[in-house]
């Protein structure tokens, strides 16, 4: 087994194998260093700074490749000016190979105006600002929409949702201050259906029903009538009914009487006007000062014939008794200097002594109080 391993034909054989196995792995090599150019490496510019056109120029003149990408927008640098390179400038590179370039964009990337028409002026302003847009002058236009955005403006002209402006932009929002008062109804009788709706629009007012004579929706129809009538006041954003058809205002007489009927009301000027009665104006009473006293009230003396008598103390119920105690004779008493109290007591007492002597009494007299 052995001796026939170390045979010369057999070692001819796997000698051949090997020389053929090295060729063919040197031939390998040097293709590869002939396909990749192995050793032949291009130092990479640096184009930092530069502008995108010098850049690509350097580098076609230096046999590489380029792409292109951008970073987020900085206004500190130039537009279109070169802030990046990959791989780094001096570094070794095979000829043809791509050199990726960061470019700064020319103005901040473009986003869309959302719809916010007809939305409340609050959370219009916040959506604004979340997809980057800045919120400028804002303007109060009258409409019935109150605090509502009516429109936006860029640049003083007018934009519509979805369209795209660049990022950080000011815009102005027109809102909505409520209806305006008392403005006067526009005349369109005699004018067309389009040409009376315009004249509406314009008026800061709708149109309402439009009734065709004839049933038809013909925009040359000539108005002949409209409620409310030409002139009135009303609050912007009314309707105003229109009555249109083919004929002229003279054929239409008898129709516009029986409308004038029906929507305009007649005042009957010959009753009198209304009067009515004001109520007193109220004083209020002043609490500074206190209120004067009433006058004392002085009652008159009768004049009588008859003995003094004491008229303040005569009562309606008792004249006789009055009477009778003055007529009385005096009598000497030790309390003469009494009170007054005491001597009402002491008249009490008086009766009963005169009772003892009717004979003595004199004859009453009638006294006339007033």
């Amino acid at each position: 087994m052995l001796k026939s391993l170390f045979n010369w034909k057999v070692l001819l054989n796997l000698v051949v194998a090997i020389g053929v196995f090295v060729g063919l792995v040197w031939l390998t090599f040097r293709w590869l260093e002939y396909h990749t150019n192995h050793g032949q490496e291009i130092p990479v510019p640096n184009i930092v700074n530069k502008s995108v056109q010098e850049a690509i120029k350097i580098l076609d003149d230096s046999g590489l490749e380029y792409e292109v990408d951008s970073f987020n927008y900085d206004p500190k640098y130039r537009p279109f000016q070169v802030l990046q390179v990959y791989p780094v400038p001096g570094s070794r590179v095979k000829d043809g190979r791509a050199i990726q370039l960061k470019v700064n964009p020319r103005t901040w990337a473009r986003v869309e105006v959302p719809d916010v028409i007809n939305k409340y002026s609050g959370l219009a302003f916040q959506r604004l600002e979340q997809v980057g847009l800045k919120v400028g002058d804002t303007i109060y236009e009258p409409s019935i929409q109150k605090d509502a955005v009516i429109r936006i403006l860029y640049k003083g002209n007018e934009v519509k949702p979805k369209t795209k402006l660049a990022r950080f932009s000011i815009v102005d929002v027109v809102i909505g201050s409520g209806p305006m008062r008392n403005i006067a109804i526009p005349n369109v009788v005699g004018l067309t259906v389009k040409e009376a709706r315009q004249v509406i629009a314009k008026s800061m007012f709708e149109v309402g029903l439009v009734d065709h004579e004839d049933g038809s929706k013909d925009e040359s129809d000539v108005i002949y009538y409209q409620d409310p009538a030409p002139g009135d006041v009303r609050d912007q954003g009314m309707q105003i009914d229109l009555w249109a058809s083919k004929r002229t205002l003279a054929e239409l007489s008898a129709k516009i009487e029986q409308l004038n009927s029906t929507y305009r009301m007649k005042v009957d000027t010959a009753l009198p006007p209304v009067q009515y009665q004001e109520m007193p104006m109220h004083q209020e009473q002043n609490y500074d000062t206190p209120p004067p006293a009433p006058p004392k009230r002085d009652y008159p003396k009768p004049a009588t014939d008859a003995p003094k008598t004491d008229v303040s103390k005569t009562t309606a119920t008792k004249p006789a008794a009055s009477v009778a105690e003055n007529n009385k004779p005096k009598t000497t008493t030790s309390n003469s200097g009494s009170s007054s109290g005491n001597n009402t007591a002491a008249n009490s007492s008086k009766p009963a002594t005169t009772a003892t002597k009717p004979a003595e009494k004199p004859k009453a007299k009638k006294v006339v109080v007033e």
